[in-house]
């Protein structure tokens, strides 16, 4: 959306609920008098200061970096790295996707790493889709097996 910071100040503020227009009128009033420009970075910042503390945007980000499959099928893994890796402010720019490949390769089970790593995909919508794909099918072979034994 090409908005300006002005307007994405004001379309956010519009769009917050009771409580929170409670806080943004008085945050206002504040700015305000010490003089302080109202600008998308002012908004966002103090934003984050009262919904979203600086010690707990910390502890998502650790949780993301410790994020394990587990036992987790690729799809709930996926969709968990996802989640906390709006946290993790490092892959912002020109490598960040590759980071992102890296780091959900490392948190695989031992198997789906080793048949994926070797493609070396640096697309993480790719890589998850591989992984998919290699989670299907090896349940499909498991599930032929068993049967041909039962």
């Amino acid at each position: 959306m090409d908005c300006t910071p002005y307007q994405k100040v004001r379309y956010e503020t519009h769009m917050l609920a009771v409580e929170a227009d409670d806080w943004w009128l008085e945050t206002h009033k504040r700015l305000k008098i010490v003089r302080e420009e109202i600008t998308w970075v002012v908004f966002r910042r103090e934003f984050l200061r009262k919904y979203f503390p600086e010690d707990v945007r910390g502890n998502k980000e650790i949780e993301f970096l410790e994020l394990r499959q587990g036992i987790k099928s690729d799809v709930e893994y996926a969709a968990k790295f996802r989640e906390l890796a709006k946290f993790y402010q490092h892959y912002d720019g020109r490598y960040g996707e590759f980071s992102k490949c890296i780091n959900f390769e490392n948190g695989l089970h031992p198997e789906i790493k080793k048949a994926v790593s070797y493609q070396k995909i640096c697309c993480f919508a790719d890589l998850v889709d591989s992984c998919r794909i290699y989670e299907e099918d090896n349940n499909a072979h498991y599930r032929f097996i068993n049967e041909k034994r039962g």
